[in-house]
């Protein structure tokens, strides 16, 4: 951060990993940032759930998000909040098949957020023919903070 903004130069206070991403799993509206092929952004709301370290969403591949993915899958998700905000940094790519043990748990987290919003997909939905298409994204880095400037947190991860 600039100077200036009073982010403090020590660790304390800053914010933990999994409190950060307690948030991203309770999350359920989230804002994906894509790049167009000319340079220009793209920014496109999605539903989708945290699970396993790793945020996993529905994407067609005829959507222009997933269609500037093919062509450089790297990408920002941040979170509806300003005030907290979590912005992560990272690659979305589609998703092989999550096979039935990931599926369900896949499953219940959607079933979980979107249930009265008529969206609960059943654990094979994103195997076989025709299945849905499934996209995942791998976080590199996240910056947050939940009480600008005190708290402000850049976490890495690894590749």
């Amino acid at each position: 951060m600039p100077e200036g903004y009073g982010v403090p130069k020590s660790n304390d206070g800053l914010l933990d990993w999994s409190d950060v991403e307690a948030r991203l799993v309770a999350a359920a509206q989230y804002w994906l940032a894509t790049t167009r092929p000319d340079g220009r952004p793209h920014i496109v709301p999605r539903w989708g759930v945290w699970v396993g370290g790793r945020f996993w969403y529905d994407g067609a591949p005829t959507t222009t998000h997933v269609r500037n993915l093919t062509r450089n899958p790297a990408c920002t998700l941040h979170l509806e909040d300003g005030w907290q905000a979590v912005i992560v940094d990272g690659t979305s790519r589609p998703a092989d098949p999550p096979g039935i043990d990931l599926g369900t748990r896949l499953a219940a987290a959607y079933a979980a957020k979107y249930r009265d919003r008529g969206y609960e997909p059943k654990p094979d939905a994103w195997e076989g023919p025709g299945a849905g298409g499934l996209v995942v994204f791998t976080p590199t880095t996240a910056f947050a903070w939940f009480d600008f400037p005190t708290d402000v947190t850049r976490f890495r991860f690894p590749p």
